[in-house]
């Protein structure tokens, strides 16, 4: 006869959560990190260039978002991200389709005000409002980093790569996915396929440690100034 927790050990043997006891603690890993995106590998954050200490003031979702914010005025315009997914390597298409699916999904909700934004702005301070469900749950609904989930993703749906393939990333969001959430379901589609298409690994597994650096975004600073440089070299 099975006991009353059988099947709960059955269910993490096929798709284990992240266990702190097992690798090198994260300080902390179920409650969320306010401006640091914490994981295993990474407990302080991201240090290279002094990103934790120069973005202190902003949560990590304002940070993932502040490589698009130029002029740090605090507003994103259809612009700034066009330009921002040129840079990232992204085609003039793949960039304005990008363009349209942020901005006419997430104007509204990061607005100021309760009337449409005509020019479909994005407003930094609010970007956390613009959180949607069948996510991974790492960012919560303040904009906060929450190592536990980052790693669960991880754990559950990439095993012990230390990374996800494409089929590992079709697996997880079909395990996210909330009923009835269209817009999360579609929303996370898309992000993990830019994500994808963005780093595009040569052996097909995306590293964990890539994809923390783009929830705190102190990786797009690092893919633009290499593409930039490759552009410069093409050039002379």
């Amino acid at each position: 006869m099975l006991s009353s927790s059988t099947p709960v050990r059955l269910s993490l043997v096929a798709r284990g959560p992240f266990l702190t006891g097992t690798r090198r603690r994260t300080s902390t890993p179920g409650t969320a990190h306010a401006n640091i995106a914490a994981s295993v590998t990474a407990p302080d954050g991201t240090q290279k260039d002094r990103w934790v200490a120069r973005h202190s003031h902003q949560t990590v979702l304002q940070q993932h978002c502040d490589f698009f914010d130029t002029d740090n005025d605090g507003v994103i315009w259809p612009l700034d991200t066009y330009r921002g997914f040129r840079d990232l390597g992204f085609n003039i298409l793949l960039s304005l389709i990008a363009v349209f699916i942020i901005h006419a999904n997430f104007s509204y909700p990061t607005g100021n005000s309760i009337f449409p934004d005509p020019f479909f702005r994005l407003y930094v301070k609010n970007m956390h409002k613009a959180k949607h469900g069948s996510d991974t749950g790492t960012y919560d609904a303040e904009g906060r980093f929450i190592p536990q989930k980052f790693e669960d993703f991880f754990s559950k749906y990439g095993g012990d790569k230390d990374g996800l393939s494409k089929w590992d990333i079709w697996h997880g969001l079909k395990g996210q996915r909330v009923i009835m959430d269209p817009i999360g379901w579609f929303g996370a589609i898309f992000e993990w396929l830019a994500t994808y298409i963005m780093l595009w690994p040569e052996d097909g597994i995306i590293k964990k440690e890539d994809v923390r650096r783009v929830y705190d975004g102190s990786i797009f600073p690092h893919i633009a100034s290499r593409r930039a440089g490759k552009t410069k070299t093409k050039a002379t």
